[in-house]
């Protein structure tokens, strides 16, 4: 029987396996996108809840998930969740998180060893968590005959000591972050640095989208005629498909991630690409289409039956 938090599908020539770290109510709806407003998420309660929204909380339902795709032979990772004992403090959520991350995988078919590939499509702890695992009290990379691709621009911002860092020499959790998750695949030779565009097969190829953080990135997938776009954290909730000039409350530089989201968002209508969030509660796969100059979500496509 497949394990519960294992979901699959074919797109073309790629297998896309969903693996589900976990989902629930994460914060008030406003908080996490700032911008909204309160008639867009009403005027829409009838898709997104419950899936997206708990209407009677005002709260967003959210999910952290790692997307497998298995490409002309290779297996490769898209973000590797939050990674357990983390020292997060200025993140409660993530704060000694304990999850079954490895058993998930490993019921998908995946243990550490067969991975090639892992995507990181920037670095947040969310997204970059299981890059390393703790042994004998140091942290190594999870996946020990993979490449970690690692958008540069991201690379160089949380690598880089702040000038604003806190006076009392205390390391803030970007710094945590990269500590932990990133500086340990520098140090094993598994880390490359791409910037702009980076083309990983016939079918995969990663796009800078910056804004959320100075390296953000897309993974688009092209494979007969199937097309689909792994986002990232340019879309925390699909109400940023209604309203996408809204940023998450996450996003450093919010003209720039605006600007990135309608980009992608445009082309996603134009081509009939497949959005596939990293946050997306419920299915997570849903296309967007133009009415208007506005966009519009819709079909929801369930995983595991190829759209």
């Amino acid at each position: 029987m497949e394990y519960q938090n294992t979901r699959r599908t074919m797109l073309g020539e790629v297998e896309v396996v969903r693996v589900l770290e976990w989902q629930g109510s994460f914060a008030p709806a406003r908080e996490l996108v700032p911008g909204s407003r309160a008639e867009v998420w009403k005027d829409n309660e009838d898709w997104l809840a419950p899936d997206h929204w708990h209407p009677d909380s005002d709260t967003a339902v959210m999910a952290l998930q790692t997307w497998v795709l298995r490409s002309g032979g290779r297996t490769i990772l898209i973000d590797t969740g939050v990674g357990n004992g983390r020292e997060r403090p200025g993140m409660p959520h993530f704060h000694h998180w304990q999850g079954d991350f490895l058993g998930h995988l490993a019921r998908a078919g995946v243990p550490p060893e067969d991975v090639d590939i892992v995507v990181n499509t920037h670095i947040h702890a969310d997204h970059v968590g299981w890059n390393t695992m703790d042994v004998d009290g140091r942290w190594v990379p999870t996946f020990p005959n993979a490449q970690y691709l690692i958008p540069a621009a991201d690379d160089l911002h949380f690598g880089t000591p702040r000038a604003d860092a806190p006076g009392d020499g205390a390391p803030t959790d970007d710094d945590l972050v990269y500590a932990d998750s990133i500086a340990p695949v520098h140090r094993s030779g598994q880390a490359v640095l791409w910037d702009g565009e980076h083309r990983i097969d016939d079918h995969l190829t990663l796009e800078s989208a910056p804004g959320h953080t100075p390296g953000s990135s897309v993974l688009r997938l092209a494979s007969g005629d199937d097309r689909a776009v792994f986002v990232g954290d340019l879309l925390h909730s699909p109400v940023q498909i209604l309203a996408p000039a809204c940023n998450s409350c996450f996003c450093l530089n919010p003209e720039q991630a605006a600007a990135s989201r309608h980009r992608v968002l445009r082309r996603a209508a134009t081509e009939r690409e497949l959005i596939i969030p990293a946050h997306f509660s419920g299915t997570g796969a849903v296309r967007v289409h133009r009415n208007g100059d506005a966009l519009v979500p819709g079909p929801w496509l369930p995983l595991g039956v190829t759209p």
